[in-house]
């Protein structure tokens, strides 16, 4: 009776263990073949254009992919591959007051992504992602603009981090 408790309980262990042992707590599926990406630089080519936005972009998607992965960066050759534009860069009235002037702005960015799979082409894709930020029509674009980016890149990279790596 005592062995075959013991072979229940090591049955049921290993079953347990079997099923963790696909999962990834990120809820990231790269094949193990991946080891490198790179991400190529994203060029601001909307209307309007700040000095250091493309830049500021590029770096964020790179860091976080280096954050959540343990990929490596590379500048060529990369197993996986990002690539794309700053499309959009705009502000438009959100909200309006009862004399008819605005209350608050929205700052929008929008992104066209294209992502290559040198392992898996059948993941290859390009999309379109876009955030926005809304602010009190008082303040001026100048002073909130780089927090204003820190919370557009940050969920537009995230976003593209899903679509790409998690496949959410």
């Amino acid at each position: 009776m005592k062995n075959l408790l013991n072979i229940a309980i090591l049955f049921t262990i290993s079953i347990i263990f079997q099923g963790c042992g696909a999962y990834s707590f990120s809820g990231i599926s790269i094949s193990p073949e991946t080891k490198t990406f790179q991400v190529n630089f994203f060029q601001n080519q909307s209307p309007r254009i700040f000095p250091g936005t493309d830049q500021n972009f590029t770096n964020q998607l790179q860091d976080l992919i280096l954050n959540q992965t343990n990929l490596s960066l590379t500048t060529s050759g990369g197993d996986i591959t990002y690539e794309g534009e700053i499309v959009q860069d705009y502000v438009s009235p959100n909200t309006a007051t009862s004399d008819i002037t605005a209350a608050q702005n929205r700052l929008t960015i929008a992104v066209n992504m294209r992502f290559y799979d040198k392992k898996d082409p059948t993941q290859d894709m390009e999309q379109r992602f876009s955030f926005f930020f809304d602010y009190p029509a008082a303040t001026s674009e100048n002073t909130i603009r780089d927090e204003a980016l820190q919370v557009i890149f940050e969920r537009i990279t995230q976003d593209m981090f899903n679509a790409t790596l998690a496949r959410w």
